[in-house]
């Protein structure tokens, strides 16, 4: 998936395959690297993209990319940040993925951005801070098994990304968030609706983690927005 937010630089590297760790300086370089790397992947494409948006030149170049690797037969794994729930035409091309086979999930926590093919070549920041800076490319076996390792963690960690099918809260959803605005206290909540309040509770946390609310005061005006209240 091309979604790297480097910015042009006139040095672009090139990388030969006996390098182990290579920079690459600039958007251009990067996109060679991704698209080398995928033109030959074999098994599996693994990436994550932390803001959890994809702007739309993002979409054009990498929708290209992401086909051509599911109708190989490649195994396409994706974790986005909880930014993907808010925004409409990167969750809308994700499903599109998803109907051709991919596996994309939601981070509500931070994750690393990062890219790895076949397990053996992997691109992450030169500084994750500044992402404009450019890409490493890594080979060394050593290197790129504990990105794989991070990856699994962070997949691990990750819900499944909701389908346009199960969007709708339940009848229990749509009564926790109500009480969001008719009671002040978790216990009171609770008693009303006639469950604990450990149950409460975590009926509650799931629900902010599909809305991507980072707290009960915007988890109900993002449900407010997404219909859910009357």
């Amino acid at each position: 998936m091309e979604c790297w937010t480097a910015v042009p630089s006139p040095h672009d590297d090139h990388v030969g395959e006996g390098q182990m760790i290579a920079q690459l300086h600039g958007i251009d370089a990067v996109r060679e690297a991704i698209d080398e790397l995928t033109f030959f992947a074999r098994t599996e494409d693994l990436t994550t993209e932390p803001t959890g948006v994809l702007a739309e030149e993002s979409i054009a170049v990498s929708h290209p990319i992401n086909m051509r690797l599911l109708r190989r037969g490649v195994r396409l794994r994706t974790i986005m940040g909880a930014a993907i729930l808010q925004d409409e035409p990167t969750l809308t091309y994700m499903r599109e993925l998803v109907s051709h086979g991919a596996e994309v999930r939601v981070s509500h926590q931070p994750i690393e951005r990062v890219i790895i093919v076949d397990r053996s070549a992997a691109l992450t920041p030169i500084d994750p801070a500044h992402t404009a800076r450019g890409a490493l490319l890594v080979r060394e076996p050593g290197l790129v098994a504990t990105l794989v390792t991070l990856f699994e963690r962070m997949w691990e960690a990750a819900d499944e990304l909701p389908s346009e099918e199960v969007d709708l809260p339940s009848d229990v959803e749509r009564d926790i968030l109500a009480m969001l605005r008719e009671a002040d206290k978790d216990e009171t909540a609770a008693r009303q609706l006639g469950m604990s309040v450990r149950t409460y509770r975590k009926h509650l946390a799931a629900i902010m983690r599909r809305l991507g609310a980072a707290n009960r005061v915007e988890a109900a005006l993002l449900a407010h927005e997404k219909g859910w209240l009357a």
